[in-house]
């Protein structure tokens, strides 16, 4: 709760426990006063948000209580249901805003500030997700520059496709989420970018999802030095708002019939993990299920965007807003879960891409039948040991370059998201019970520091994050002999 919110409930709270006896030392006009005055500080500088329903009742019941004349005590059974129906109250006035907080983002600790800006993105390949043949893809990019100034304009937190999107996917009314309005992002709508080149990297998101949702870990990426351009996967992510005005969702009839049927072959790779099966025996099993099941589609489709993307590059920098901006020579590309799995098909498949991270996401489709020429770096969650862990198997030749496995303990998979500071209930956030503000802080780290080496080209030992993070392991694959370098 804000701190005012929090002023506001104990206040009345306390008022209606200790009504007679503060009756008798206050004069009624001055306890409706300050009542009211409490209120009104709280609706000028919080604003009103529908978590403290609850809290508005108390303070109403502290009115009411204030106006009316001093009675005899009522029966007992009344006091008790009255007492009752308070604490309950009083229990949803603190639950509501906790679990649905207008919460803080960590600032960025790069030199830089953070400017972004919308790209509309026009393609000329088929939209393969909707009914009309005629339809041709189209991509909303959010694109995260270094900043040396601040603007009047903050960025808002998720659009309002976002918002819709991700309120129709939790079953919530739209309305519920416009409490976001009051988080500060500290990214500024279309400042200058800093005078100088900087190194490109392409974001894919997670199913489902969202650029929008992954403020945390991309601030702190381009404060670094770097210029990030996030793609919505339209009809894949939450929710997309283009600039005429049309909002376009996640396309769940869609997701369901690419789905359809396809249990019987992830069905046997499940099996394999539950057996006593070797690696070697189970490695046949996995290979063809990450070769075979529909989200290498998925994958390869994402893979398109971001290689659409990539090609369009060179002319951003010629002409425009990003003019001389970009150093094309250094272009990176990384994700997160199913935009994990499209950044490594990506560096598989395009050459001007230089380096590429998978956060936390399968890699799906051709991988496992090939290898990395390129580094690349898989940074995971800390999954149970009963977790069906496919990437020992898509990654098992690695990189004829360098390939980085890294693990951060005790995070879950949204760790890696805003989630955990949107919803800090980690059974609801499916977060980990790291503390979210060290989750992210370990994994900018990581990644800043994978790019810092392979675009930037500065002298950097990952190893040596293993001994600066005990919530850290990184271990390193080098060259063609795949030779382990363990800390």
């Amino acid at each position: 709760m804000q701190n005012l919110e929090l002023l506001l409930l104990i206040a009345t709270f306390v008022y209606i426990g200790f009504n007679r006896l503060i009756n008798k030392n206050l004069f009624k006009l001055y306890l409706i006063g300050l009542l009211a005055i409490i209120l009104s500080i709280h609706l000028i500088f919080d604003g009103l948000r529908w978590q403290m329903i609850p809290a508005y009742l108390i303070w109403l019941i502290a009115l009411i209580t204030a106006l009316k004349e001093f009675r005899r005590r009522s029966s007992t059974t009344i006091r008790v249901f009255k007492i009752i129906g308070l604490i309950i109250l009083l229990a949803l006035a603190i639950l509501l805003p906790s679990l649905l907080p207008v919460f803080e983002l960590p600032k960025a600790k790069g030199p830089f500030a953070v400017g972004t800006k919308d790209i509309f993105l026009e393609l000329d390949r088929e939209e393969v997700i909707t009914a009309d043949k005629t339809d041709t893809r189209s991509l909303m990019i959010k694109v995260w520059y270094p900043s040396k100034e601040t603007g009047e304009e903050m960025d808002l937190y998720v659009d309002i496709a976002g918002r819709n999107g991700f309120a129709q996917k939790y079953g919530l009314p739209p309305s519920m989420l416009n409490y976001l309005n009051k988080v500060k992002t500290n990214v500024y709508r279309n400042i200058h970018v800093a005078d100088e080149s900087f190194p490109v990297l392409i974001f894919s998101h997670g199913y489902n999802s969202k650029a929008n949702g992954y403020y945390a870990l991309l601030s702190e990426l381009v404060s670094q030095g770097y210029i990030v351009f996030a793609i919505n996967h339209t009809y894949e992510s939450t929710g997309t708002t283009f600039p005429d005005g049309t909002l376009k969702y996640f396309d769940y009839e869609y997701a369901s019939q690419i789905e359809s049927g396809t249990w019987d072959i992830i069905e046997p790779v499940i099996e394999a993990f539950k057996s006593d099966l070797s690696f070697e025996g189970r490695h046949p099993i996995v290979q063809k299920g990450l070769t075979t099941y529909f989200v290498r589609d998925m994958v390869e489709r994402w893979a398109e965007d971001i290689v659409d993307v990539v090609n369009k590059l060179d002319e951003w920098n010629d002409n425009g807003f990003f003019k001389g901006k970009l150093d094309l020579s250094n272009v990176g590309v990384l994700g997160h879960s199913r935009g994990g799995g499209a950044a490594g098909e990506s560096l598989l498949i395009n050459s001007k891409i230089k380096a590429g991270a998978n956060i936390d996401g399968v890699q799906w489709g051709q991988i496992v039948d090939t290898v990395f020429q390129k580094p690349f770096l898989f940074l995971s969650a800390d999954w149970p040991e009963e977790h069906e862990n496919l990437n020992q198997h898509a990654y098992v030749n690695k990189s004829t370059f360098v390939f980085y496995e890294a693990i951060v303990f005790q995070t879950g998979h949204s760790n890696f998201m805003d989630i955990p500071y949107m919803i800090p209930l980690n059974a609801l956030s499916q977060a980990g019970t790291i503390d979210p503000d060290l989750a992210i802080e370990i994994t900018s780290k990581v990644v800043t520091s994978f790019f810092d080496k392979h675009l930037k080209n500065k002298e950097i030992d990952l190893n040596a994050l293993n001994s600066e993070y005990e919530m850290l392991e990184i271990n390193i694959f080098q060259g063609d002999s795949i030779t382990s370098i363990m800390n």
